[in-house]
């Protein structure tokens, strides 16, 4: 099924008379193809949740429209538009059983939705077996692990045969050894399935993790749609290639002069045809080469032997952030004891943003 999103936008009014509307979400425009995972990422209070509840119905939206396939669903209740929602909190009956937390959608369908008992029960087995809690039938929620117990969520989401599976943060509240398990677990059951999935959460590697395209937001604002190595590999902007990365870029204060990136007074990189200005340059943690004869001179901090790789922990008085991180191979010897460290940059792991607009700055670098 595939569901558009044109135009989408919701406003809430203000409180008193001297404030202004909060717009949540801000004319969205979004194509989730048929049996696509999409991820909706962003920080707390950008709008993912509330395109959530405007998509399954539980909030009207105060501008555009919602398409599920070719059918206007932008007016209907939520029970007809075949959705089906899973809760941050699970929301399971704690006195029903865990086949009855299954069937209990089943046993409100009416007229010719209506299925027999027999049905009902194959249904929910069946789908039990899916998600793997076939043998915890007759337990209660307080009963299960906290896995179990979003198992158990999903099944009863999906026992409906939903056109449409929504996830609102569902690995929350879940360790974090179980989120790992949890999340293979979601992406192992749409695929599946093959039922077109819209899973929200603030936590970047979850949604870059097992998402087919990513939507990151802004305070309602959609920043950049994409398959998420492309968004890492090519943010628009200076907030989606800090909020893309584990360990986070690296951002440093520089200028553009005379086709040379400057970082403080190193000359780090020689550029073609690039207008003067000043500019934050983000550099990937795996975009530092450790070398004596490099350009960006820092202050080394720590050296992290982590087996395959080690982290270099070092500050620069342009940087933004206490320190930054890079991640370079274990077979560079590194010192320890060192009080500097003098890096080369690979220019495919380095962004430039304008320093007032924090727009994406292009630039090429000069051969030789």
């Amino acid at each position: 099924m595939n569901v558009t999103l044109q135009n989408l936008t919701k406003r809430f009014p203000a409180r008193g008379k001297k404030g202004e509307d909060v717009v949540a979400v801000n004319a969205a425009n979004i194509e989730i193809k048929d049996g696509e995972l999409l991820g909706l990422l962003g920080p707390s209070g950008c709008g993912k949740s509330t395109v959530l509840n405007l998509i399954c119905g539980l909030l009207a939206p105060s501008e555009g429209q919602i398409l599920f396939g070719e059918d206007d669903v932008t007016e209907l209740p939520p029970e007809r538009r075949g959705i089906g929602l899973v809760f941050q909190n699970y929301a399971l009956y704690p006195h029903l059983t865990v086949l009855q937390n299954i069937l209990f959608p089943l046993e409100n369908l009416k007229g010719e939705a209506k299925l027999t008992k027999e049905e009902m029960r194959e249904r929910a087995t069946r789908i039990a077996a899916l998600v793997q809690i076939d043998g915890l039938m007759d337990r209660r929620p307080s009963e299960l692990s906290g896995g179990q117990q979003q198992r158990v969520a999903i099944a009863r989401a999906l026992v409906k045969m939903p056109r449409v599976l929504l996830l609102d943060e569902p690995l929350s509240n879940l360790d974090a050894r179980l989120r790992l398990q949890t999340r293979e677990e979601i992406r192992r059951i749409q695929q599946e399935t093959g039922i077109t999935t819209i899973f929200v959460t603030h936590d970047q590697e979850e949604a870059m993790s097992i998402s087919d395209r990513i939507v990151v937001m802004k305070s309602g604002v959609i920043q950049q749609i994409g398959q998420p190595q492309a968004i890492y590999d090519d943010p628009c902007n200076l907030f989606v290639a800090k909020f893309l990365g584990t360990p986070p870029i690296n951002v440093f204060r520089g200028e553009v002069r005379e086709n040379c990136l400057y970082i403080g007074e190193a000359a780090v990189l020689h550029l073609k045809d690039t207008p003067d200005r000043a500019v934050y340059v983000g550099i990937r943690p795996e975009g530092f080469v450790p070398d004596e004869a490099g350009a960006l001179v820092c202050r080394q901090k720590g050296v992290e032997i982590m087996g395959r790789d080690v982290s270099v922990v070092a500050t620069h008085e342009a940087l933004e952030a206490p320190a930054l991180r890079a991640i370079v191979s274990s077979d560079q010897k590194l010192s320890r004891k060192a009080e500097a460290v003098a890096f080369s940059l690979k220019p495919h792991k380095v962004f430039l943003f304008d320093r007032e607009s924090e727009e994406r700055v292009p630039f090429a670098v000069k051969e030789g």
